[in-house]
């Protein structure tokens, strides 16, 4: 964290930015100035903000982030942030009642007079690529790909484990799994080497449907498979399938939002840690589906896309499309 700065130093005159990302890991608060967003101070909280029945609970989201902003701002002697960005898993469709509270809240606690609320996909757009057309594929648990050409934001998936999230860590692990229980029974489509795997991982195969159905955090289950079957690929053709299948998904929820005549391509997300036996079948497919275009490592993570949203806001530059409820700027 930063030591507080003396009076009449360079906190007192510079415009500092706060940023907020929540999500299901808990929640996490970075203060930067606006000019040196990667002089970051940060701070977090393991515990995730509740989901009520009217959607995501705004009392139970300023119970945490106060003090964490205030905590921050008096480590910087910073009086009041210039701006600030919450980006929060679910913003889209459970964010009604953050974008009623925040900003009358956030004004009255903090003194901030430009706010903008996000969805993670946003703020993970624009953690990878800034402020400059193009697409992010944001791929852990679950997937969901975002472009835009500064007009207006494209989406694809993002619908969950049941419904979509193609090629997503859950979908992998579901499909190593499906793969490991063919060979269990002797059918065609098995995989020997998944199916040591998961009793490795999970017990007897034949407890396996009762080891996973009744788990509330059914598809975090499901993806901690997927490392297991990016390391059979390299020998075991049936593992090597799923991950080219996966990669499949991958880009053509890619393809689906870049713009037209391409742009840069962004990955971001945990499920990209399992590496080259993931990355290399997604390599060909993109160059396949977008020749335009070009693959890179996301800049940075959504915390530090939430910076970017509100050292823009601070400077009047905000360029990303505010668009319904994907990014919302009272």
């Amino acid at each position: 964290m930063n030591e507080r700065p003396a009076a009449g130093t360079a906190a007192d005159a510079a415009s500092w930015v706060l940023g907020v990302d929540s999500g299901g890991s808990g929640l996490r608060v970075a203060l930067a100035p606006a000019d040196r967003l990667g002089e970051a101070a940060r701070t977090a909280s393991r515990e995730p903000v509740r989901t009520v029945t009217a959607g995501i609970d705004p009392a139970h989201l300023l119970e945490q982030l106060l003090p964490m902003a205030r905590e921050l701002l008096d480590a910087a002697g910073v009086s009041a942030p210039a701006a600030v960005a919450v980006g929060a898993a679910g913003m889209a469709t459970l964010g009604d009642g953050l974008r009623a509270a925040l900003p009358e809240a956030l004004r009255r606690e903090l003194g901030v007079s430009r706010l903008a609320l996000a969805g993670d996909a946003v703020t993970a757009y624009a953690g990878a690529l800034g402020q400059r057309p193009g697409a992010v594929v944001a791929a852990g648990t679950g997937l969901i790909a975002l472009g835009t050409d500064l007009a207006t934001w494209r989406r694809a998936d993002g619908w969950g484990h049941l419904l979509g999230d193609s090629g997503g860590g859950a979908w992998l692990g579901r499909a190593g799994l499906d793969a490991a229980m063919r060979a269990f029974d002797g059918r065609r489509g098995g995989s020997a080497a998944l199916l040591a795997r998961a009793e490795e991982r999970f017990g007897p195969a034949g407890e396996l449907p009762g080891r996973i159905y009744p788990r509330t955090d059914r598809p975090a289950a499901l993806a901690s498979f997927a490392p297991d079957v990016a390391g059979c690929a390299a020998h075991d053709p049936v593992a090597a399938g799923i991950l080219r299948a996966g990669a499949r998904h991958i880009a053509e929820a890619a393809a689906a939002v870049c713009p037209a005549g391409g742009g840069d391509v962004a990955l971001t997300g945990g499920l990209f840690k399992i590496g080259e036996p993931l990355l290399a079948p997604l390599r060909e497919e993109l160059a396949a589906l977008l020749p335009g275009a070009t693959a890179r490592t996301a800049a940075g993570d959504p915390l530090h896309g939430s910076l970017v949203l509100a050292g823009a806001l601070a400077s009047g530059g905000l360029r990303l499309p505010c668009e319904g409820r994907l990014l919302y700027v009272p």
